[in-house]
């Protein structure tokens, strides 16, 4: 029964990591500027991620009867988003950094744009919103090792809402010791 609650979070995995792809592509074709925009990638993308989450972690445990440790509910959450993430991830990198580098080159004045925007009507003052852009214009956004490191990160905030998921998910067989 273990292998069928992997190879189901495998399948879960391989399914998000196609929207997550297919998104990703289509902001590039449609309109590359959906990729900074802040409510898709604040909350729109992160809560799917999470959905597919709790939803392959919901199949493991009807497939294991409604019974199901911490471990293997940990285990049906985390297998889907770490997969997807990091295809997703991967596809970044060569879209950006082999595909299309110009494009790259724009997202990061949008996202440097943005920024200022948004720090000037916060108040903030113009020694920090500087520092803020000069920060920002010496990084490689989409280089392999930023990319890596916000794989990291992404992946360390779902393990975060994965136990916590787990938790509420796992249920102890009666019948067993």
């Amino acid at each position: 029964m273990e292998k069928s609650i992997k190879s189901s979070s495998i399948n879960y995995g391989i399914y998000l990591a196609l929207a997550l792809v297919l998104y990703t592509v289509l902001c590039y074709v449609i309109n590359v500027e959906m990729v900074v925009n802040f409510w898709i990638n604040i909350l729109v993308i992160p809560l799917t991620i999470i959905a597919v989450g709790v939803i392959s972690s919901a199949k493991a445990k009807s497939i294991l009867g409604g019974f199901m440790s911490f471990k293997q509910a940990f285990t049906a959450y985390f297998i889907p988003i770490a997969i997807a993430v990091t295809i997703s991830t991967i596809t970044t990198v060569i879209l950006y950094n082999y595909i299309d580098p110009d494009t790259a080159d724009y997202i990061k004045e949008m996202v440097i744009t943005k920024t200022r925007d948004f720090m000037e009507g916060f108040g903030a003052p113009q020694s920090d919103i500087n520092e803020a852009i000069a920060d920002m214009e010496g990084q490689d956004m989409f280089a392999p090792a930023t990319q890596l490191r916000s794989l990291a990160q992404s992946l360390v905030f779902f393990i975060v809402i994965g136990l916590i998921v787990s938790l509420i998910m796992k249920k102890k067989d009666p019948n067993e010791a």
